[in-house]
């Protein structure tokens, strides 16, 4: 992913240790379902001052990461509606 590729090493550490804690707990304790995502229902959990939106997808037991971003940029309104329309399209 090259979001996680252009943060530093440390980040990248902190980042990576929270995406392997959602293979165990997809929906743990400080994740949150982002609302107006619809019946695309991402969820975020977060790993310091950066945020990972993830897809949960039970019926295959997957965890699908769809962006790592900065808390202040993360939830830009136009870049998670043209998320939404990626993941739409891609069902």
């Amino acid at each position: 992913m090259r979001q996680l590729e252009k943060l530093s090493r440390d980040v990248q550490a902190g980042v990576v240790r929270a995406i392997e804690g959602l293979a165990v707990e997809p929906r743990p304790p400080d994740s949150r379902l982002l609302s107006g995502t619809g019946d695309i229902r991402i969820w975020r959990v977060a790993s310091g001052a950066y945020r990972i939106l993830y897809q949960i997808k039970d019926d295959v037991l997957v965890v699908l990461i769809v962006r790592v971003a900065d808390r202040r940029d993360v939830y830009n309104p136009t870049t998670i509606k043209r998320l939404l329309n990626q993941l739409r399209t891609a069902r």
